[in-house]
């Protein structure tokens, strides 16, 4: 048993490589720093270093009590949660879509264009996405001077507040549908194709074979994304991070609008130095992010009988 067992395993030695690369990253990057957040629950000072997480003083609730009654608190929780819900609404359907029109294309070249073209701007980082804005849509930009030229007034498209959300919204979209297209693409590809050789037979249409054969196909790995994407709510979904837009694109024009939980625990914790307070907020975002994933996963499972567990 052994000897299989160890033959087993040099027969995937690399595979095994990357597998315990990623589990060894896991650990290092993403489950020791959790040990952390006891600095939320503590009077914690950055000049007592690491060790300081374990000397300093129990304040248990205090820094969450604090946060909760600052005057900041609804506006940035609101902030958060609209965003990721705007986000998450417009975001999530497009894929799907864009994936079910794809695989109606009979035209190979042309499929594999679309296909490129679409989840390149994925690889584009938030940086150049903000700069492409800035170009674009700043006062003096080519859509403000396409507006004029039309007869219309110059608009304050990246400091009113009125633009933020649609503004995070679109650029959430363009970047990250043609990716997100990828795994539903790959979901219709392992549906069984005798599947639409019988609609076929049975004089089905395309929107009758979308609806009844690759619709369905694909329903469980909408749910495990769903799942996913709602788990990261608080955090932007499945279009990104909320943080990155929010810091990028904000300003002291659209603050109100664009100031996110993720930028205020940046703010107040580097540039205030205020790190258990800061740790504070990022475990109460964290905890409902947590409560979301089972909530959403209990749900998919009394709905369509499919979940991540």
């Amino acid at each position: 048993m052994q000897k299989n067992l160890a033959r087993r395993f040099w027969g995937q030695r690399y595979m095994q490589v990357f597998v315990w690369l990623g589990l060894i990253y896991l650990l290092i990057f993403h489950y020791l720093p959790m040990f952390g957040i006891i600095i939320a629950f503590k009077d914690y000072n950055i000049s007592k270093g690491i060790g300081g997480m374990f000397t300093s003083s129990f304040v248990g609730l205090k820094h969450f009590k604090e946060f909760f009654g600052d005057y900041k608190f609804s506006q940035l929780f609101r902030n958060t949660l609209v965003l990721s819900l705007l986000k998450l609404a417009f975001s999530f359907p497009m894929p799907i879509f864009l994936a079910l029109l794809l695989n109606e294309v009979k035209l190979r070249w042309f499929k594999r264009l679309v296909q490129t073209v679409s989840y390149l701007p994925y690889f584009i980082s938030w940086v150049i996405v903000a700069g492409f804005c800035q170009i674009l849509l700043s006062n003096g930009g080519v859509v403000n001077d396409f507006i004029v030229a039309l007869g219309g007034d110059r608009l304050q498209l990246l400091t009113a507040e009125r633009f933020f959300w649609p503004l995070a919204v679109f650029t959430a979209m363009w970047k990250e549908t043609g990716w997100w297209a990828i795994i539903f693409l790959a979901a219709i590809a392992i549906i069984d194709i005798t599947l639409y050789e019988a609609a076929d037979i049975d004089g089905a249409s395309r929107l009758q074979k979308i609806r009844y054969i690759t619709f369905p196909g694909i329903k469980p790995t909408i749910t495990i994304v769903l799942i996913l994407a709602l788990g990261n709510l608080m955090g932007g979904g499945l279009s990104g991070s909320n943080f990155e837009q929010s810091y990028l694109l904000g300003n002291n024009g659209n603050i109100n609008m664009s100031e996110v939980l993720q930028v205020y625990v940046l703010n107040i914790g580097l540039s205030k130095g205020r790190f258990a307070y800061a740790t504070a907020v990022g475990l109460f975002q964290s905890v409902i992010s947590l409560f979301l994933i089972f909530v959403s996963n209990f749900v998919a499972r009394q709905v369509s009988g499919e979940g991540l567990f």
